[in-house]
């Protein structure tokens, strides 16, 4: 699988693979990266700066994002079932409308994350920090 990534500016990077299903993007810098509709499924996203990336409907069931750095990060219905978010900062992230069932989000930064309309379903938020989070 080829997966290129460029950037195109200062600040906005493009994500091109025809799929990402399990890839390997451990410490990778996706900083602002537009990865709408991206097919992550048990893709291995550890430590990896995704601050401001654009995540709308993206299919991250089963990855593995923990310690990922998620702030202000766009989520909108994305599906993260089943996926590893422990120690992840998603503070100022919008989650509205994301599937985090059966989520691990253990020691997870939620502050200021809105989660209307979000399935948390089985998700587990052990000593997760939601100070300020927007719910239903």
């Amino acid at each position: 699988m080829e997966i290129r990534i460029k950037r195109i500016g200062h600040d906005d990077l493009v994500v091109e693979a025809p799929s990402l299903r399990e890839a390997d993007l451990r410490g990778a810098d996706l900083r602002r990266a537009d990865l709408r509709g991206a097919d992550l499924r048990g893709a291995k996203i550890r430590e990896a700066d995704l601050v401001g990336a654009d995540l709308r409907e993206a299919n991250l069931e089963g990855a593995d994002l923990e310690g990922a750095d998620l702030v202000g990060a766009d989520l909108r219905e994305a599906n993260l079932r089943e996926a590893n978010l422990e120690g992840v900062n998603l503070e100022g992230a919008i989650l509205r409308g994301a599937d985090l069932e059966g989520a691990y989000l253990r020691w997870a930064i939620l502050r200021w994350t809105i989660l209307r309309g979000t399935n948390l379903h089985g998700a587990d938020l052990s000593w997760a920090d939601l100070h300020g989070a927007i719910r239903d």
